[in-house]
């Protein structure tokens, strides 16, 4: 619900009277499972500004820093993994984004 207020007052500020489509970012990390949310949103929307946009969702995936080993290397869960060393990574790059990226008028 908190998308579909984000993109009406959007709407609203750039004097759109509808949403054709919307591109929301949703990273491994995020705590969001993108497939529950897409569905969640597509309900949601019913009777809002955003019935008959076409909604895209893009997945990314984090990155992961090893000191010890100098890498970066992709990470899907938190608790991945070094694939050299099998430490934990010392930084989390990226993967906990959750944000609406353009909103199509």
């Amino acid at each position: 619900m908190d998308v579909i207020d984000l993109v009406t007052v959007e709407a609203g500020k750039n004097h759109l009277g509808n949403v054709s489509e919307i591109q929301i970012e949703v990273g491994s990390l995020s705590g969001v499972e993108a497939d529950a949310f897409e569905w969640a949103l597509e309900l949601a929307a019913k009777g809002t500004i955003l019935e008959s946009a076409g909604m895209q969702i893009m997945r990314t995936t984090g990155t992961g820093r090893c000191d010890a080993c100098n890498i970066e290397f992709e990470i899907k869960q938190i608790l991945d993994t070094c694939p050299e060393c099998h430490g934990y990574p010392t930084e989390v790059k990226g993967g906990n984004e959750f944000r609406v990226v353009s909103i199509t008028g």
